[in-house]
């Protein structure tokens, strides 16, 4: 335990001994008596976790980045969090959305970093604050600013003086506008915890001796503030003293070496609950048996602190997201990117958590032991000696078959890769690997109200063919655009002699290397076609067979950006866009026109500097009606009326390839609709657009689409919701952790009646209008997919019916007598299961 005084240090070291030697010395009684009325908490630690005001606790912690939803989302968001067992949430503080031109500050809208940890607050929740400076995130630039590759002799995240300077300036400012709000946890705020830096390690060698350096500047940096919360630095084992190392990854119940200090507590910064996307992708996810599994073996093996990385992704609006990151942003996770509840992840997560908390005092106090009964089979227990304090977790790491484990004179069938908690080391009350909460399916229902005929105008830019400028090689384009535009024109001029072109065989052929991320040429006005790199392969060469004329040759190229890379060394140093350029197939050899040819430039739209997707800015270009067909390069504008209802909204990016979108001037974000995943289908095709973005009547909505030849007809509009309810429950599972509680030391049925049941809720005041699906037996798929098996008990919807039409949340017990009829068992020797889809929906007015 970490005391924070200067006072008497032999008294302070004996008192210490004291709490070392024996647990009751801070008892757990003791906790229960430590008030949460005293506005201001002390944050300290020890091996076990961490101590606010005086109480241990376990912390169940969720990133929900700020923003990556909308100031009128947050409450819901954060409400639904702490609904589903959170207690903590973590955010990072994203550098350049606060300071994009430098020594200007932003902290409005979703800027709002003060409103959304007070909300937080509000909901009696604790924060985590990730400073960065550096935070990586899939956001462009891993937060760092533009502006900050420009200053002289910078070189990121080492011990370089430029960047030290502007990130103590940076670190200072924020923290100092959390403490005047009074927002730190020993002020009376929720801030318990903060973290500098972030995944370090992975650089570090590149930098060697000024990496340690650096990595030990910035933890004196926060140190020296005394804002009286511990610091961590995740995946960094040789984090400085009194710095808190913390785990990232999947399973950091088995990958983390644990606190670099006896003192330290074990904390999990990122549980990646999902995978995030980049255009190209196909559809990934992490499922909810393994995370859970994960965090339970990491609290059985002494952890305390989980946070879900992410709990709620949320959206990449405008051009926030790194290059080639997918506008959508961990869309599996327990809250989706509307901020719906994702079952079963939310609901096996909430359920977890409610199972841990049953351990709380003897995860704690008590004392760990382990025992290894089979090959893969393992029991953790905590015992807290002379109570009836014990916490068991029963763990099977066979991945194909149930195993049986003896323990304390009792045999318990453990489900395949599970684990199951038993928080009085008798009763199992959950199962990481048996689901009980039901399931979701998420709809996209077309918008009656806002999908009339789209009357659409476009403005068609100008592709230019020969700009100002004397470089002797296609400028760089991140250093042309400065972050301003994803666009960077060059053209070049060069003669072909008559000679040239009377070279048999076949036509002359371009050639541009370019190190990422897109690109579109046109010869003498023409267009030639477009190319582009990957998340993975970024650097492409774009090849085209042309056809030259005597004389003057006019080649532009347009550079088109996705984003800022988000992670490595030297990332100051990162380059893209065309890098080599020349033609073949010539009489006189290859001509290399990279050199030999003086580059003129120019960044973005004019589209763009006229802000032509504001309803301002719309009225500086003349649009035209459009006609069926269109080039590329061309803004397309028309009005919509909003969704009906108040579900989230989004559109569907039907017909178009790729480009950008705005409602009523605010940027929705990237789509890419032509690059298409190994499957055939484009990777996102809805896109979120949050109801704050509307009105009622008249939304301006303004695209800009790169390639020709798309059709805007075929956008609409969709409400999303999830309608369809599901439960799929085994006859064999472990009735639901709600029914249990401790009392004192004891753990005790809340309920008369112990017993499976499937549980099925509509959200808000919709109830279950119809049942879709009902099968006792062995069917199979999953929610918004059921298949009958060859085991079916015929009375199963009408059961279902009779339990659930009409209410908005219905339970139904899981067991043969349910659904016998006449007590008839067709296939007994199957172990039933219970597959339901429901529909949920509001009544209809008469």
């Amino acid at each position: 335990m970490r005391i924070h005084s200067s006072n008497h240090p032999w008294l302070l070291l004996a008192i210490l001994v004291v709490l070392l030697c024996f647990p009751g010395a801070l008892s757990s009684k003791d906790e229960e008596k430590a008030t949460s009325k005293n506005t201001k908490k002390e944050v300290t630690y020890d091996g076990t976790s961490l101590i606010i005001n005086g109480k241990r606790e376990l912390l169940y912690s969720g990133s929900i980045h700020y923003p990556r939803s909308t100031p009128d989302m947050w409450p819901k968001i954060i409400k639904r969090a702490k609904q589903g067992g959170l207690n903590t949430i973590q955010t990072y503080v994203f550098w350049n959305f606060h300071e994009l031109e430098q020594g200007k500050f932003n902290f409005s809208g979703r800027a709002d970093l003060v409103k959304f940890i007070k909300l937080i607050e509000k909901n009696g929740m604790y924060v985590t604050l990730r400073l960065g400076p550096f935070i990586q995130a899939e956001w462009t630039h891993g937060g760092l600013p533009y502006w900050l590759r420009e200053i002289p002799g910078i070189f990121f995240r080492t011990d370089n003086k430029p960047f030290k300077e502007h990130t103590e300036r940076y670190v200072r400012v924020i923290l100092d506008m959390m403490k005047e709000e009074k927002l730190f946890a020993p002020q009376g705020g929720p801030i318990i915890l903060g973290q500098i830096e972030n995944e370090y390690s992975a650089v570090q060698r590149a930098y060697k001796n000024d990496g340690s350096n650096y990595i030990k500047w910035a933890s004196k940096l926060v140190h020296s503030m005394n804002l009286g919360i511990p610091w961590v630095m995740c995946k960094q084992n040789d984090a400085p003293d009194p710095m808190i190392n913390a785990c990232n990854g999947r399973h950091c119940g088995d990958t983390f070496p644990g606190p670099n200090r006896e003192h330290k507590p074990s904390l999990w910064t990122e549980n990646w609950t999902t995978q995030f996307r980049v255009y190209g992708d196909p559809p990934v996810q992490r499922s909810v048996e393994d995370i859970a599994f994960s965090v339970a073996r990491f609290f059985s093996k002494n952890g305390s602190h989980v946070n879900y990385y992410m709990y709620h992704g949320g959206t990449n609006f405008g051009r926030t997201s790194a290059h080639y990151v997918t506008t959508r942003y961990y869309d599996d996770a327990p809250l989706d990117e509307y901020g719906l509840e994702k079952e079963p992840k939310y609901g096996h997560l909430k359920h977890l958590h409610n199972a841990l908390n049953l351990c709380k005092k003897a995860l704690l106090w008590g004392q760990s032991r382990t025992e290894k009964p089979g090959k893969d089979t393992e029991i953790r227990y905590y015992e807290q000696p002379g109570t009836k304090v014990c916490a068991a977790f029963l763990a099977n790491n066979n991945t194909e078959s149930a195993e049986i484990i003896k323990f304390r004179g009792k045999d318990y069938v453990i489900p395949p890769r599970s684990i199951s908690i038993l928080p009085d080391c008798k009763t199992v009350v959950y199962s990481t690997g048996e689901i009980v909460s039901h399931h979701t399916a998420r709809n996209f229902m077309k918008s009656k109200k806002a999908n009339k005929k789209f009357d659409f105008k476009v403005f068609t830019e100008t592709v230019p063919q020969e700009l100002k400028g004397d470089s002797y090689v296609p400028v760089e384009l991140y250093g042309l655009a400065k972050d301003e535009s994803d666009y960077g024109w060059y053209t070049t001029n060069f003669k072909i002699d008559d000679s040239d072109l009377k070279k048999k065989g076949g036509k002359p052929t371009v050639r541009v290397a370019s190190l990422g991320h897109a690109l579109h040429a046109w010869l003498n006005g023409e267009y030639l076609g477009n190319g582009h790199g990957s998340h993975d392969e970024k650097s492409f060469v774009f090849q085209k067979p042309i056809a030259l004329k005597e004389g003057d040759n006019h080649l532009t190229m347009l550079g088109v950006l996705t984003g800022f890379p988000d992670s490595g060394s030297y990332l100051e140093h990162r380059f893209t866009g065309p890098r080599s350029v020349s033609i073949s197939g010539l009489s006189s050899g290859p001509m290399d026109l990279t050199e030999k040819s003086k580059w003129g430039n120019k960044v973005g739209m004019e589209g763009e500097k006229l802000d032509i997707h504001t309803e301002k800015g719309l009225k500086k270009v003349k649009w035209e009606k459009f006609s069926g067909k269109a080039p590329g390069l061309t803004w397309y504008q028309t009005y919509f009326d909003a969704p009906e209802s108040l579900s989230p909204a989004a559109i569907r990016m039907n017909g178009m390839g790729k480009g950008l979108i705005w409602v009523n001037g605010e940027g929705v974000g990237r789509y890419w609709m032509s690059f298409l995943s190994p499957l055939g289908k484009s990777t996102q095709i809805e896109y979120h657009i949050p109801r704050s973005f509307l009105k009622p009547k008249k939304n301006l909505l303004v695209i800009f689409e790169e390639e020709p030849n798309v059709n805007p007809e075929l956008i609409d509009f969709v409400i999303v919701n999830r309608d369809t309810v599901c439960s799929y429950i085994g006859e064999d599972y472990t009735p639901s952790v709600r029914h249990w509680a401790r009392k004192n030391d004891n753990v005790q049925a809340i309920t008369d009646d112990v017993q499976l049941t499937a549980n099925l809720k509509c959200s808000g005041t919709k109830k279950i209008s119809a049942v879709e699906f009902a099968s006792f037996g062995n069917p199979t798929g999953s929610c918004g997919n059921f298949t009958r098996g060859s085991c079916h008990a015929p009375v199963t919807k009408q059961v279902v019916e009779k339990y659930c039409l009409g209410k908005a949340e219905c339970v139904i017990p899981v067991n043969k007598s349910t659904f016998q009829e006449d007590k008839k068992d067709s296939c007994p020797k199957v172990v039933k299961t219970l597959a339901v889809q429901v529909k949920c929906g509001r009544p209809k007015k008469n």
